[in-house]
């Protein structure tokens, strides 16, 4: 007997489900710690706790993970040079502090608009090669004709041996800075993923499990694992597909509303018979859209994990996530009673800053840090300080900035107040040390008036509060956040309701049921298994994979026959403008595919190549992923673009191939 194992790696649990292939039926599932940053150990206590009997018949293994997610959320990426070719209008903020605009591009035939300034791209990449972990390049119209980008890709390589992501080969479609934006934060991810995959691998080597192993895109299909080692990009939203594609399946509803409480972030997304609903124009995480086909989805930093903290009369929720103090002080003998006894002046307090906020460091080794960055780490080791302790160490206050700075490299975690220490207090969730919750809590309600479970109450009814502004932002698109707002305070006499059904997942989100029904008119749903559901996702979703192909076609009439540039629609309106109604043409018609560009001089040869060409892409990728040819559809559509009275070969056509099929060893569950 056959069985599937799916796991999902959370920024808080990494948890496992295993299915028995026959029936579909779940046969076991287990939860365990994430270990931050460094997710091995979480992955290999979950699979520990699993029987090796069920272990040993695995054949295949299928993995879904908000790991790129929250990093790029917490801003914790590894450092990126970014290099756009073109006449770029650069925006105010850009993701990086390393980055240049030198000449190149080409236009929408994939003709060269300028050279190529290699000679800048090479100065910059020597320059800066020492403080970053990786490059991205994004070109005009590389989607057209990707030479430049390819040129800068073996230059830099080259000179840094660094990966170098380039734009096209993440996204055909346009937006040359929307594509620098998806290359950036891939090759961000790169470092992140490889240790989060190999770590996989070698672990499953050592068990003995000899599984085919796939991965979850964020558009809910599964993908071969090392493509996803080359595009990490693609699982930003995995976790969150597996969720939305295991709250579906779990509460067997077709159509339905899904909300994911994790332990840093919170997400809502939708299904519509059987299908997720996908983003028309890319995935946008962490306020950057990019051109990454993914569910259309709401996510916010509000989780179990997220830091509670206050400052004058306010309770703030995230956007960080930190060790909750319960957790804290399993994790460190001790920790109960340094927390009792720290102190911190009111007028310091800021994120920071908090009278319940502690630093340890995470084991990652640090590349480089400035001076401020270097004394504080310094005094930061295995053991929880806080910023009374490092202030006197120091002999002078420690620069919250530079704290903050070292989060994002990863060197330092945070330990902190958090929702998950609320429900601690409230006796709604007691997984660890209850008294360290109340005295956390305790400490931060002095600061407001607050009894400890007024302040875990109040800090309990935000993170609800921000769930449902997440569900209705995500099922009104366009709705201000402020008019949201005034409905779910109750201002203006009446109160959102929502005609499917709601399905929450995630570890102890029945505690918030009773806050969300206050806000909302709804049917919400805790389904069985619905702490590992994201688990159970990462099975259900099929083998998809989605190939364009665009047709273009260039027609100059004779008589202009030197205005090259000329496209076909206004060489029609300059002939049709001087009474040519009758003209000689000469037909060009350029083929634009993932794999290359191609001319043909005529139409039906370009569209056989083009069919032909689509559906071998789709078949290659979906066979190296595990699937059986047998198992595998592909079905073609076609979109013309023919302006009226036009009797020609369509200016623009484009082909898009959908290849549907069922992992290896598996059936849908």
């Amino acid at each position: 007997m056959h069985f599937s194992l799916g796991i999902d790696a959370g920024g808080t649990y990494t948890d496992a489900v295993i299915v028995r292939d026959s029936d579909g039926a779940v046969v076991e599932f287990s939860k365990a710690l994430t270990a931050y940053p460094d997710p091995l150990p979480g992955m290999k206590n979950v699979i520990d706790t699993l029987s090796p009997e069920y272990l040993k018949n695995v054949k295949l293994v299928s993995i879904s993970t908000t790991l790129s997610t929250n990093t790029i959320l917490e801003s914790t990426g590894f450092p990126v040079g970014l290099i756009m070719v073109g006449d770029y209008i650069i925006p105010e903020e850009l993701p990086t502090d390393y980055w240049i605009a030198v000449s190149g591009g080409h236009n929408s035939d994939g003709e060269e608009l300028k050279t190529l300034d290699l000679d800048s791209v090479k100065e910059f990449a020597l320059k800066i090669k020492d403080k970053v972990s990786a490059f991205a390049v994004s070109s005009y119209f590389s989607n057209r004709n990707p030479e430049h980008e390819l040129a800068v890709k073996k230059a830099v390589k080259e000179l840094t041996e660094h990966p170098v992501v380039c734009g096209h080969e993440l996204s055909q479609d346009l937006g040359a800075y929307e594509r620098a934006i998806t290359a950036f934060l891939n090759a961000q991810l790169i470092p992140v993923t490889h240790k989060f995959i190999r770590a996989i691998i070698k672990d499953f080597k050592s068990r003995g499990i000899n599984a085919n192993l796939l991965m979850l895109k964020c558009d809910g299909s599964v993908v071969g694992i090392e493509e996803a080692l080359e595009k990490p990009i693609e699982t930003i939203f995995s976790g969150p597909a597996a969720s939305l594609m295991g709250a579906a399946h779990l509460s067997k509803f077709n159509t339905c509303a899904m909300i994911d409480v994790g332990g840093t972030s919170t997400d809502v997304a939708m299904i519509v018979n059987g299908l997720p609903q996908l983003s028309n124009s890319g995935a946008v995480v962490g306020g950057w859209q990019t051109r990454v086909k993914a569910i259309r989805m709401e996510t916010s930093a509000t989780g179990g994990d997220s830091h509670v903290w206050v400052k004058g009369d306010r309770i703030y929720i995230g956007p960080r996530r930190v060790i909750p103090l319960c957790r804290a002080s399993v994790m460190y003998p001790g920790f109960r009673e340094k927390l009792k006894k720290n102190r911190v002046a009111k007028g310091y307090l800021c994120e920071s800053i908090q009278v319940t906020k502690f630093y340890v460091r995470t084991g990652f080794r640090p590349i480089e840090l400035k001076a401020g960055e270097r004394e504080i780490y310094r005094h930061i080791g295995n053991e929880p300080v806080s910023f009374g302790d490092l202030l006197v160490a120091m002999k002078k206050r420690p620069s919250p900035s530079m704290l903050d700075s070292l989060i994002q490299k990863r060197l330092i975690q945070a330990i902190g107040f958090t929702p998950t220490d609320a429900l601690h207090v409230l006796g709604e969730y007691t997984e660890w040390d209850v008294e360290a919750a109340i005295i956390g809590a305790s400490m931060l309600g002095r600061i407001l008036k607050h009894s400890p479970e007024a302040f875990s109450k109040e800090a309990k009814r935000r993170v609800a509060r921000n769930i449902a502004e997440d569900l209705i932002a995500y099922l009104i698109e366009g709705m201000p956040r402020s008019e949201i707002d005034r409905v779910l305070f109750g201002k203006n006499f009446t109160r959102f309701r929502v005609e499917i059904p709601v399905v929450l997942l995630g570890g102890p989100v029945k505690a918030y049921v009773e806050n969300l029904e206050d806000l909302i008119n709804a049917d919400f749903i805790v389904p069985e298994y619905a702490e590992v559901g994201n688990a159970v996702g990462a099975l259900v979703g099929k083998g998809i994979k989605r190939v364009e192909i665009l047709i273009k076609t260039k027609v100059i009439p004779k008589s202009y026959e030197g205005e090259i540039e000329n496209i076909a629609y206004e060489a029609h309106e300059k002939c049709a403008a001087e009474g040519i109604l009758q003209y000689e043409t000469k037909n060009e018609f350029i083929v634009f595919s993932p794999a290359e560009r191609k001319k043909f001089e005529i139409y039906s040869e370009a569209v056989e190549y083009a069919e032909k060409l689509g559906r071998q892409l789709v078949m290659d990728y979906m066979v190296s992923a595990g699937l059986q040819k047998e198992n595998i559809k592909i079905d073609v559509s076609r979109k013309h673009l023919v302006p009226g009275g036009w009797t020609d070969a369509p200016l623009e056509t484009k082909l898009v191939f959908v290849g549907v099929g069922i992992p290896k060893n598996t059936k849908q569950v």
